[in-house]
């Protein structure tokens, strides 16, 4: 966020490399929303530049799925191992 070179050229690297993986799920299973979970979610530039990112590489001529973050962020995986606790 500061502008550090070598940080915003990691950071394009991964979006695009995330923007492609997210392509493939969207070619394949056709989803009605894609959820980003963990820590990650929390980065408001991810969230808003994945579609961007990920438009190019799906087999249409428009990308629609809506591309959100997770209702609970980073702590989706501990209420879900909480959850699995009381489950037996």
């Amino acid at each position: 966020r500061a502008g550090e070179a070598g940080a915003r050229a990691s950071f394009a690297a991964y979006l695009d490399r995330l923007g492609r993986g997210v392509a493939h799920v969207v070619n394949i299973l056709d989803p009605d929303v894609v959820v980003i979970g963990g820590g990650l979610s929390r980065v408001p530039e991810l969230i808003g530049g994945l579609p961007a990112a990920t438009a190019p590489h799906v087999f249409s001529d428009r990308f629609d799925t809506p591309i959100r973050e997770s209702l609970h962020g980073d702590a989706s995986g501990v209420r879900g191992a909480a959850w699995l606790w009381d489950a037996e």
